[in-house]
C-alpha cells in the first residue's frame, strides 16, 4: 500500500506555545508509519538572528526536499503576526512545485489579523489562504471566521487533541484539596493576565491561603508590579515557562485551571489540563466553549469577568465534591472526544483523500 509522502513546515520542538505541542504528539506516533513525513523546522526561539537563520535553513531545507523527497503533500502550521508572513515563501514556492498545500490554522487573534486590518493586508491573507488547497480549522467556531476568507469548502475542522495521563488522575482520587490555581501560557493582554492581579485579590479575601502559580513567559514585570501594589505576593509564584517534569508536577499538585483569555483557537492547554483531571475556569472564545461545559467539567465566562472568575474559583475551592466531579468530567470529555488517536485519524483520513 503506497503511504502519503508530507512535508509538514513545523516549528523547532523546543519552541513555547500551543503549535509545538500539537505538534510533538505526532512525532513517534502511528502516523509517521501510517504516512512518510519528513518535517521542516521553519521557526525557534531566540533573538532576531538565531530565528533568520532558521528560518533561511528552514527554507533550504524545504526545497532540497521538493526536489529530492518529492512529497505528495506540503503540511504547513502557521500562525497569524509574524508567522504568518514566514509561511508566504512555502505557501508560494509548494504552489510552484505543483503541491497539494494544507494550511493548518493556529491562529488566535482573528480581528486583529484580518477583520480590523486594513484593505491591503486583507487581500494579502486572502490570496495566501486562497493558495492552500485546504485549510485546517480548529473548532467549527473558527471554520465561520476562515470562511470570511476561503470558501467553505476547503475549510476541514481537525479539533486539538489532550493525553489522559491515567496515573494523574489515580494520584488525584486521594489528593488533599490544596487550594492552588494554575495558569500556563504566554503572560500578556491576549490571555487576560493583567485581570488576574484583580481576581486574586477577589479569592484571597474569602480563601486567603490560596495559591497562584502563573506559569509561562511575557509580561512578568508588569504582572509582578499590580500584584505588589495588592500586597499579594504572598499567593502567587512565577516559575517561568514550564515542560517536562515540572510542568507535570505543576499539573498534577494543581486543583483548578484557570485560562481567562480575550483570544484563542481551541488552547492546549486547557485540553492538557483536562487530560491531567482539573476544572477549568475560562472564557467563551475561539473553541473553549466546546470543552469547557458550563456546570459540569467548569465554568464559562466573558472575557474581563474579574468578579466571575473570581466567584467560580471561589465556589469550587470551597466544594470538594464539585471539584472533584468537575475534574473527573474533564478527563471523560477528553477520553471521548478529543483523543490523539481520534486527531491522527483524522488527519491521515484528510491525506488519503488528497488524489
Amino acid at each position: 500500500m503506497y503511504k502519503k509522502k508530507i512535508c509538514m513546515v513545523v516549528q523547532n520542538p523546543i519552541v513555547k506555545g500551543g503549535i509545538s505541542s500539537v505538534i510533538s504528539g505526532y512525532r513517534g506516533s502511528w502516523l509517521e508509519q501510517d504516512a512518510q513525513i519528513i518535517y521542516v523546522e521553519s521557526y525557534t526561539d531566540g533573538n532576531k538572528l538565531k530565528k533568520l537563520l532558521k528560518a533561511i535553513t528552514g527554507y533550504l531545507h524545504f526545497i532540497k526536499v521538493l526536489i529530492i523527497n518529492k512529497p505528495d503533500i506540503v503540511h504547513i502550521h502557521s500562525s497569524f503576526g509574524p508567522s504568518f508572513y514566514r509561511k508566504i515563501p512555502f505557501v508560494y514556492i509548494s504552489k510552484w512545485f505543483k503541491k497539494f498545500i494544507i494550511n493548518h490554522c493556529h491562529g488566535a487573534d482573528f480581528n486583529t489579523f484580518y477583520v480590523n486590518a486594513d484593505k491591503r493586508k486583507k487581500k494579502l491573507v486572502k490570496r495566501v489562504y486562497n493558495q492552500c488547497d485546504k485549510v485546517i480549522a480548529l473548532s467549527n467556531e473558527w471554520r465561520e471566521n476562515l470562511i470570511q476568507i476561503v470558501p467553505k469548502e476547503k475549510i476541514t475542522v481537525i479539533e486539538n487533541y489532550s493525553i489522559v495521563n491515567e496515573d494523574a488522575l489515580k494520584q488525584r482520587e486521594t489528593k488533599q484539596n490544596g487550594k492552588q490555581v494554575l495558569f500556563l501560557g504566554e503572560i500578556g493582554k491576549r490571555k487576560g493576565c493583567y485581570d488576574i492581579p484583580d481576581v486574586i485579590d477577589q479569592v484571597t479575601k474569602s480563601i486567603p491561603e490560596v495559591k497562584f502559580v502563573l506559569g509561562g513567559s511575557g509580561d512578568i514585570s508588569n504582572i509582578t508590579e499590580l500584584i505588589k501594589k495588592k500586597n499579594l505576593e504572598k499567593n502567587v509564584s512565577f516559575p517561568g515557562w514550564v515542560r517536562g517534569e515540572e510542568k507535570d508536577r505543576l499539573l498534577r499538585d494543581s486543583d483548578i485551571f484557570f485560562l481567562p483569555s480575550y483570544n484563542e483557537g481551541m488552547p492546549m492547554a486547557i485540553l492538557d489540563a483536562m487530560g491531567y483531571g482539573l476544572p477549568i475556569i475560562s472564557t467563551d472564545v475561539g473553541g473553549i466553549s466546546k470543552i469547557v461545559k458550563e456546570n459540569i467539567n467548569g465554568k464559562i465566562h466573558k472575557p474581563g469577568d474579574v468578579n466571575g472568575f473570581a466567584e467560580s474559583i471561589i465556589a469550587l475551592l470551597n466544594n470538594d465534591f464539585q471539584l472533584t466531579k468537575s475534574g473527573i468530567e474533564s478527563s471523560i470529555i477528553v477520553k471521548e472526544y478529543y483523543s490523539l488517536e481520534r486527531h491522527l485519524t483524522l488527519l491521515l483520513k484528510l491525506y488519503k483523500e488528497v488524489k
